[in-house]
């Protein structure tokens, strides 16, 4: 294909892609109360446990529009994911060989269910986080959060965790392409673990030790799950260059 003719196939693909997101927003629009008021079980859960009073404002006229526009758009993207993945995934596969196709095929397939995972782990630290930084206020004090803020704050939270979680498969990927080897992986153990550490301190608070053990025990382990599955590659791909280097050198003394 030219170009010009890529192009119109990237255009294409887009086109139907924005148009799936946007489907799924509309009923992402619907679903956003229930959405909004499990994000904001927290806040509420504040004013139970710790006698104040802690609520979200919302300080704009459009504020309340703003924060369920931004929620459905949200939900209309994750829902969307597996057409619009596809769409991407069917402008790159023409370009890829038998072999690289099979690679992305695992890489999107682990990639995605631990995404998800590290999204789930991220919405089950969330209310003690809350609980914990809220309760840094004075008792005489009034936790009043804006929408949009706190919207913002939740979101990001999630996100970053579950991008952690999917680090590991980029160890992996990098181990089939030949740039790092397993044991080089499973050697650096201990920077890994403290980058970790370092990582779940930044999105979980300091003082939050629960939540932030709770975080890295299951990245820890992906780790060094990455790194057998770089072992057990090395070994692969060493055995074929071993009965390769047999074969051809039969071939050469006959």
């Amino acid at each position: 294909m030219s170009l010009g003719q890529h192009l119109v196939e990237l255009r294409k693909r887009l086109g139907w892609s924005a148009l799936a997101i946007l489907v799924a927003s509309i009923g992402g629009w619907f679903l956003a109360d229930s959405v909004w008021a499990a994000l904001s079980a927290p806040i509420l859960a504040v004013a139970e446990a710790q006698g104040r009073e802690a609520a979200i404002s919302y300080t704009t006229v459009s504020e309340a529009f703003d924060t369920r526009l931004i929620i459905s758009i949200t939900l209309g993207i994750v829902i969307a994911s597996p057409f619009w993945l596809y769409q991407l995934w069917a402008f790159i596969v023409p370009a890829l060989h038998k072999k690289e196709k099979r690679y992305a095929i695992g890489f999107l397939a682990a990639s995605i269910p631990l995404f998800l995972a590290g999204c789930a782990a991220g919405w089950l630290v969330l209310p003690n986080i809350v609980s914990l930084l809220t309760s840094f206020a004075t008792s005489d004090s009034q936790t009043l959060l804006t929408a949009r803020v706190y919207l913002d704050f939740a979101v990001k939270l999630v996100l970053a965790i579950g991008i952690g979680f999917v680090l590991p498969v980029v160890l992996v990927m990098l181990n089939f392409a030949g740039v790092m080897t397993g044991a080089s992986i499973l050697k650096g153990w201990r920077w890994a673990i403290l980058a970790i550490a370092t990582f779940t301190a930044l999105a979980t608070p300091a003082a939050d030790v629960y939540s932030m053990i709770l975080l890295a025990i299951p990245m820890v382990g992906l780790y060094f799950l990455a790194a057998g599955v770089s072992m057990l590659n090395d070994k692969r791909v060493a055995k074929r260059e071993a009965a390769l280097n047999a074969e051809y050198g039969i071939r050469a003394d006959g």
